[in-house]
């Protein structure tokens, strides 16, 4: 095996930066529609047949996802283990 895929706690990290990177994703989009509905003077209407905002919504959260992964992945990736309280 490589050093890459034995390292421990790797997917724990990737599993938690996906959930992480999705959840703000998500809190992303609301503000996002939020911010939309207060300038255009009505909320957004992505239930209702148009696929492109709803896409585009979806997309916004998985992509955030999966930096949120990516991110796990670097940082569980990193040697030298635990870090000294203040250290960086």
């Amino acid at each position: 095996m490589t050093p890459h895929t034995s390292t421990p706690g790797r997917a724990p990290a990737a599993a938690t930066g996906f959930l992480v990177g999705g959840a703000a994703g998500f809190l992303l989009t609301e503000a996002a529609a939020v911010l939309v509905s207060l300038a255009l003077g009505e909320p957004l209407d992505v239930g209702g047949g148009g696929g492109l905002p709803r896409l585009a919504l979806v997309t916004a959260v998985l992509l955030c996802a999966l930096a949120g992964a990516l991110a796990g992945l670097r940082r569980a990736g990193r040697s030298g283990g635990p870090r000294p309280e203040g250290g960086r």
